[in-house]
């Protein structure tokens, strides 16, 4: 999902997460407009990432020419691009010591919406902090899973069968296949306080659930190819607090027909009306987007449309939401 925001979002409102926040600020310096020395550039960076109270270290590996490399943060720290031209544009213009305000200044405005969406967290400079907007839950399954086993070998091509006739390689990999449910829930009122923007606001909020539908965990993917889509998607504003519905599989579904999506739709249909009418009342707004007969009782959660639309529909009732409470 970290990647798919360079699809979604203009450059501008995309961050980077590294230890290497002084190359990326030397990268500006020594490019138009400032055009600085190396060494210059690498002198400013270094006095701009003291003054946010970063700790650094010296890196372990040397340039081509066998120079000490460039300091790194002792931790991956993130920042907007926005944040890091604020940052260049105060090393370059300020000749004396930065101060811990304006560098802080730089630092703590425009963050941009990942940063916005994810939050930062820096202990050594707490007042850079920003609250996340965003809970991730993990992927549960609904159903009793077994753990199974992927017995690979690998074939020496050039081996001569004289002299070895075993295979090159022999492993083993766990695997499971089974019918997850996902959650995630974007404080948007949290979101907007980040970004101080509702047309803002509303786009992050739209391009977080189109990354969270459509990206994949890129690990083992070769070796599993799994590229699928979500069977059902329920996307829900509410006012208050957010639910998740994991406990409509508290008892692992039972199969219907040799299969789990049929049974897993009905259990989080069933559980989400009952918990809708003890505790939580209808949402704002509700959107379903599904694939199959065997997600028929999802429908009631909501209005069905297409996934562009869901993610279209979703930006225009969180701008229209905020509007209203502003």
């Amino acid at each position: 999902m970290r990647t798919s925001f360079k699809n979604l979002l203009p450059s501008d409102q995309l961050a980077t997460r590294t230890k290497r926040v002084v190359e990326l600020l030397m990268n500006r310096l020594t490019a138009a407009p400032y055009e600085l020395s190396e060494e210059d550039a690498q002198q400013r960076a270094l006095a701009v990432v003291k003054a946010l109270r970063l700790k650094t270290k010296k890196s372990r590996k040397k340039d081509e020419s066998g120079a000490e490399g460039v300091e790194r943060t002792e931790y991956l720290v993130f920042y907007s691009n926005q944040q890091l031209d604020r940052l260049a544009e105060l090393a370059a213009t300020t000749d004396g010591k930065i101060g811990a305000a304006d560098a802080k200044k730089a630092a703590d405005s425009d963050h941009g919406i990942e940063v916005a969406l994810f939050g930062r967290m820096v202990a050594d400079s707490k007042d850079l902090n920003v609250d996340s907007a965003v809970q991730v839950a993990h992927a549960l399954s609904t159903h009793a899973v077994e753990i199974e086993s992927d017995y690979f070998t690998a074939v020496d091509d050039y081996k001569l069968d004289e002299d070895d006739a075993g295979a090159g390689m022999i492993g083993t990999v766990e695997f499971t296949s089974e019918t997850l449910y996902r959650f995630a829930t974007v404080a948007v009122s949290t979101l907007e306080n980040n970004l101080g923007d509702v047309d803002l606001t509303a786009q992050a909020a739209s391009a977080f659930v189109r990354g969270f539908l459509m990206s994949m965990p890129t690990g083992k993917q070769n070796t599993f190819a799994n590229n699928t889509i979500p069977d059902a998607i329920v996307v829900q504003i509410r006012k208050g607090r957010s639910a998740s519905f994991i406990g409509a599989f508290e008892n692992a579904v039972k199969p219907a027909d040799g299969g789990y999506v049929e049974p897993s739709c009905r259990a989080l249909s069933d559980y989400a009306h009952e918990c809708e009418q003890a505790f939580l009342g209808e949402p704002v707004a509700s959107f379903v987007t599904r694939i199959g007969a065997r997600t028929e009782a999802v429908a009631s959660m909501g209005t069905e449309m297409r996934v562009d639309d869901l993610v279209s529909s979703v930006r225009e009732q969180v701008a229209s939401l905020l509007r209203d409470e502003s």
